[in-house]
């Protein structure tokens, strides 16, 4: 069918697919495609398939042309990709280049331009340097972590009735908003809602309100929230609040001695049993940072050396799974419910989509210069190393090795592990290319707020 080709290169990593088909085959498409009408097509006074071809093309002659241009350019495309590597992205179909010329005693030229996988150059990173932040564990991470253990194992009490509610107190309320009327706004009534004081564990976080208030006291206030508050609908907007207090317990800590740790587990006999694993753990915690973020560093510079041209309709797919992904986690269900939110914060979905862009096309670019390293460097994941990886996710959780083995099994997840492995493998590698130097002293917990 296809008389000549010519795939031309574009920007973007796309290209133009020019091609030309015979006038032979062209009439034989339109002539087969004509047959079709006819054993199909019901017009009155002729019986079905039987109809002549006058009178269905000078019914249906504009359509049938069209039909026939179409079903030419499917099969010719179809015909000239074979054997071709610069094919189309399975999400970025051939769009078609103009508005062809299509006669019936003529040869066909037509062009189409589509988005092909594009082509990676990664980056030599060889005497690269990164820098990681010094930090150590102070004594004070391990008595905050023996806080928290303390916490966990608080008894709850009722407080006296004429007491003040204070941070960390167990608060039970009801609450709803209210208009400018002072009346109930509908469905925002919640009843018996309990949180602690001071943790924000509240839709409105109305914590600073609820302070000093009694059992059985009842308050009405005005709660102003930022515009870059967490929950949109409420972002940059003053709501009226109706809070009660119908329950107020307070928590009380056990001492940090020899029968709390053997509480917290059978395993530990004394308090310095329990102190000896929270340190093991803050340590475990601090390597695997430390571990992540040297890998990430590493990564950025890789890629900040890496040349890809992606092209538009891949990052178009990675932002259309994002905004996919964040309705699920709202639980819409539909864009349009989504569009209303977020303009509360005087965005739009497409300014949404330009937020996340930078980091989109940084994601993708990350992806595909590490599939490409890992690809050329033939690196594999062997049956006694997974079975290894699955020896160690068991130490550091309830299940045995078989359990976790079947639960990877089950969710399809086994492909994932062999892919982390592999990068892992080359992660070692590329760190060995590079310098590290040390950067600024970082509190333990600090750390963590910067990076979580």
């Amino acid at each position: 069918m296809v008389v000549t080709k010519n795939i031309e290169k574009l920007e973007r990593s796309a290209v133009r697919l020019t091609v030309t088909v015979g006038k032979a085959d062209v009439r034989s498409a339109y002539e087969s495609l004509l047959k079709d009408y006819a054993k199909n097509v019901r017009i009155d006074g002729f019986r079905k398939g039987k109809v002549p071809s006058n009178i269905l093309e000078r019914k249906f002659g504009d359509q049938l042309r069209l039909d026939a241009m179409g079903r030419v350019m499917d099969e010719a495309v179809e015909k000239a990709l074979e054997g071709e590597t610069l094919v189309p992205l399975s999400y970025a179909q051939p769009s078609l280049d103009g508005e062809p010329k299509f006669e019936l005693d003529a040869d066909f030229s037509f062009s189409v331009t589509y988005d092909v996988f594009p082509d990676v150059a990664a980056g030599d990173i060889s005497g690269s340097e990164i820098e990681l932040p010094q930090v150590s564990i102070a004594k004070a991470d391990e008595e905050r972590e023996l806080d928290e253990i303390r916490e966990r194992n608080a008894i709850v009490m009722d407080k006296d009735d004429k007491a003040a509610a204070k941070k960390g107190d167990i608060a039970t309320v009801d609450y709803s908003e209210l208009d400018d009327a002072a009346a109930l706004v509908a469905n925002s009534e919640r009843q018996d809602f309990v949180f602690e004081i001071g943790t924000g564990h509240n839709i409105y976080k109305f914590d600073d309100e609820v302070v000093g208030m009694k059992k059985g006291d009842e308050k009405v206030f005005d709660k102003a929230f930022p515009a870059d508050f967490e929950y949109a609908e409420f972002a940059g907007q003053t709501k009226k609040l109706k809070v009660k207090l119908t329950k107020l317990k307070e928590k009380k800590l056990p001492a940090l001695d020899d029968e709390l740790a053997q509480d917290v587990s059978e395993k530990f006999k004394t308090l310095d049993d329990l102190k000896a694993d929270v340190k093991a753990k803050l340590d475990k915690r601090l390597s695997d940072r430390m571990k992540s973020l040297r890998e990430k560093a590493i990564i950025d510079v890789l890629v900040d050396k890496s040349t890809v041209d992606i092209p538009a309709s891949m990052i178009a797919a990675e932002l259309e799974m994002r905004l996919r992904n964040l309705m699920q986690r709202m639980g819409i269900e539909n864009e349009e419910r989504l569009a209303q939110i977020v303009s509360m914060s005087g965005r739009s979905i497409d300014q949404l989509r330009d937020e996340w862009r930078p980091e989109a096309e940084k994601s993708i670019k990350t992806r595909l210069v590490m599939d490409k390293l890992v690809a050329d460097g033939a690196y594999e994941a062997s049956d006694e190393e997974i079975s290894a990886e699955y020896a160690k996710m068991a130490v550091d959780s309830s299940l045995s090795v078989e359990d976790v083995k079947a639960e990877y099994e089950r969710r399809g997840m086994v492909e994932y592990l062999k892919d982390r492995i592999k990068e892992d493998k080359l992660l070692a590698d590329l760190e060995k290319k590079i310098k590290t130097k040390k950067g600024k002293k970082v509190a333990f917990v600090d750390l963590f707020k910067e990076n979580e």
